[in-house]
């Protein structure tokens, strides 16, 4: 699950991280009262940045400076009105802007063939680290974090000296743990500041100073560990979800969209891998990965059958159920709703087996179901039946 740069600021900063003040603005006039505080405390200009989603928000106009507050209010009504690759700007973020003498960049993710925390970094910040990765591999510092103990202070120094920041060695340790503790504390899969920056300041006696802080933040969270996280649901952003997607959620399903035109439902993710490879073997492609789960009652079957039924591309529809926890006359009777309330006909193969599978026989009989008695004679009659040739 990806969240806003806003919340993800805010999940830094409950980490200790050293992170700029910033408001979030839904209105016009509330991101012209956060430029008049922050012009109130001594800022020569703000940056107001559209919170969505997507990259690419600069090139399309997405964030932008202002140097007075009737500027900012110009400038806030402009972005709040826009749409940046589809998705419709609902809020901005409103931040003093920063004076940046150089930029850096610095992220922890998962390493899953290492099985533990991987912390990069690199000296060339502000860019696509992906493309800096392809030109530069040497410009990017890794190190992994013990996972039990995070990173160490050892590693963190190491790390700090190696991107070059050893003028602000003690911050850059603290940034680099803090990456590694925010990941464990939420469960992401990425942390990302890009870029980290060294910004001038003027302190209370007037002096300047430099100080190292996080201006931007990127984090992914894993869905799978929302529940022991149920306070992170609330940062979910439905503008960013597919509506599909976002059904499936709700209804419990798991739910992957593909590329083919045979929309297929299963109850188990095994079986559903088995059937989508036996559709590949019949000479069709599957439009998705649909796992029911096990115990699924006639509702969420219909839920299902609605998901499938929304893509436009799907020709025909193979459902394989394997009934242990699950009841066959309880899909059964789903999926007969399901096609009580379909708004285009798409032909559709049924196999299930296993507890009260009699009982489902009859009941797609009755209701003239195409049906069939093995996994393979499944498959090869809904890639017919995609092709126009009955089932």
């Amino acid at each position: 699950m990806k969240i806003q740069e806003a919340d993800a600021k805010s999940l830094l900063v409950a980490q200790g991280l050293p992170v700029p003040a910033w408001e979030v603005a839904y209105t016009v006039s509330e991101a012209r009262a956060a430029a008049v505080r922050f012009f109130g405390g001594g800022a020569t200009a703000v940056v107001i940045k559209a919170q969505v989603l997507v990259g690419g928000r600069g090139k399309a106009g997405g964030v932008k400076l202002a140097a007075s507050t009737d500027e900012a209010e110009r400038v806030a009504g402009a972005i709040l009105g826009m749409e940046i690759k589809g998705i419709p700007v609902r809020k901005v973020l409103v931040a003093p802007a920063a004076d940046i003498a150089r930029e850096y960049y610095m992220s922890a993710v998962v390493d899953r063939a290492a099985r533990r925390v991987l912390l990069m970094g690199s000296s060339e910040g502000g860019v696509e680290i992906e493309q800096v990765a392809l030109d530069h591999p040497e410009a990017i510092v890794r190190h992994h974090a013990d996972p039990m103990l995070g990173l160490l202070d050892y590693q963190a120094r190491e790390f700090a000296f190696a991107m070059g920041l050893g003028g602000h060695l003690k911050t850059a340790v603290a940034i680099a743990k803090g990456l590694v503790r925010t990941m464990v504390a939420y469960d992401a899969d990425l942390v990302e500041i890009n870029p980290l920056a060294i910004v001038r300041e003027t302190d209370a006696a007037g002096a300047g100073v430099e100080r190292l802080v996080c201006l931007d933040a990127k984090v992914t969270l894993d869905d799978s560990a929302l529940p022991r996280h149920p306070d992170l649901e609330a940062l979910r952003d439905p503008d960013e979800e597919d509506p599909s997607d976002r059904e499936a959620r709700e209804a419990g399903l798991t739910f992957i969209k593909l590329d083919g035109t045979i929309g297929c439902m299963v109850n188990g993710a095994g079986l559903a891998m088995t059937t989508m490879d036996l559709v590949k073997r019949a000479g069709g492609e599957p439009a998705n990965f649909l796992d029911i789960g096990g115990g699924a009652r006639s509702d969420r079957v219909a839920a299902a059958m609605r998901i499938i039924l929304g893509d436009p591309k799907v020709t025909a529809i193979l459902v394989n159920i394997f009934g242990g926890i699950t009841r066959g006359d309880e899909v059964a009777l789903g999926l007969i709703e399901a096609r009580a309330q379909q708004t285009r006909d798409v032909p559709m193969v049924v196999r299930i087996v296993g507890t009260n599978a009699a009982e489902a026989a009859a009941l797609l009989e009755q209701a003239h179901f195409a049906t069939a008695g093995s996994l393979d004679e499944a498959a090869t009659k809904a890639v017919a039946a995609s092709r126009g040739v009955p089932a």
